[in-house]
């Protein structure tokens, strides 16, 4: 699913990625953990297109992200990538359900069906009573159910999560936690999580340790 060779990234003199190597398998849920400075959130950004390396070559599910314009690393991204970030990152003006609705209209999808499948997700995810609340009248954990469902609206087949359970108390990142997992069998997702939280690397089918912009080790 994930190959990525030799990454290196520098921010004007200050080096984060030092030649980074990563494989990730298909329906494999990896957690990437490390150090504060390790370089774990750019990595994570580099995988999903959302910065460049300085050097270095990413391919997911085959595709060469060095081969892609901007246009089309947005729309490759937009399809086959969803995002899970620690502060949900809702639009607080729209609803749950239009919340949900943004990447598959940005793909230029069908609002009717992209509304049915939006609601059908809230269901799954236990958020059919909250569809028409705004991110204000919602709870901290049904904020970041809202963005899981928004992640999953487009079918991706790649869901990265940088501190997905960071922002919450401990009965909502156990249940988020188990959420993950569900979603992977579900929906044949690959999986790959920045976190700090020692109990969800622990459920990861394979943990990798960075330090310094480098791959320590990585554990089963």
């Amino acid at each position: 699913m994930i190959k990525a060779v030799n990454i290196h990234k520098s921010f004007g003199e200050l080096e984060v990625l030092k030649g980074v190597d990563l494989t990730v398998a298909k329906g494999e849920i990896v957690s990437i953990v490390g150090p504060s400075g390790a370089g774990k959130t750019t990595l994570l950004q580099i995988l999903g297109t959302l910065d460049k390396p300085n050097a270095g070559e990413v391919l997911v599910n085959g595709v060469d992200f060095s081969k892609l314009n901007e246009k089309e690393l947005a729309a490759f991204r937009n399809r086959h990538i969803g995002f899970i970030f620690q502060f949900h990152q809702l639009l607080p003006e729209f609803t749950a359900l239009e919340n949900v609705m943004i990447p598959a209209l940005i793909a230029r999808k069908d609002n009717k069906k992209t509304a049915q499948k939006a609601k059908e997700l809230l269901a799954y995810l236990q958020l059919a009573d909250r569809m028409e609340h705004k991110p204000s009248e919602l709870s901290g954990g049904e904020k970041q159910r809202v963005a899981v469902a928004r992640a999953l609206i487009n079918d991706p087949s790649l869901i990265l999560a940088d501190e997905p359970s960071g922002s919450l108390d401990s009965k909502n990142k156990d249940e988020l936690h188990k959420l993950l997992f569900e979603l992977r069998d579900k929906f044949g997702l690959t999986v790959v999580i920045v976190t700090h939280d020692k109990d969800l690397a622990a459920l990861s089918d394979r943990v990798i340790e960075m330090k310094d912009g480098l791959v320590l080790l990585t554990a089963i």
